[in-house]
């Protein structure tokens, strides 16, 4: 159902080379660039990520209790997104581990403060 997810980011070229290298930690590359929006994933027929610089030219900012859930396929991936997050200058928001039975997640927030997690079902 989820086609692409968008992020407002107020430095375009951070927010580019931030998820760079995070996605590339997980196999997913740019799709899109057009200056001002740039779209990662691993096909056009799955669901991305996008940032943009807000259409109505105002500053972007992030949503109080919005987050972007990102599926992996393992726990690794789950543990190596989110230290990649880290160290890549993003904020700890819950670090990576199991959350119940079958629910393993990592939280964390990007440089403009968006929170996201990395999860893996199994």
């Amino acid at each position: 159902m989820i086609g692409y997810i968008t992020l407002g980011t107020n430095d375009i070229d951070k927010a580019a080379a931030f998820y760079d290298a995070l996605f590339d930690s997980i196999g997913a590359k740019r799709l899109m660039d057009m200056g001002t929006f740039i779209l990662w994933g691993t096909s056009m027929d799955e669901p991305g990520l996008a940032v943009t610089k807000p259409f109505d030219g105002k500053a972007a900012t992030f949503g109080n209790g919005t987050m972007v859930a990102l599926r992996v396929d393992s726990k690794a991936k789950v543990d190596a997104l989110h230290a990649r997050a880290l160290a890549l200058g993003g904020a700890d928001e819950g670090a990576a581990g199991p959350r119940g039975d079958t629910f393993y997640a990592g939280y964390f927030r990007d440089l403009d403060g968006n929170k996201l997690n990395a999860f893996f079902m199994g």
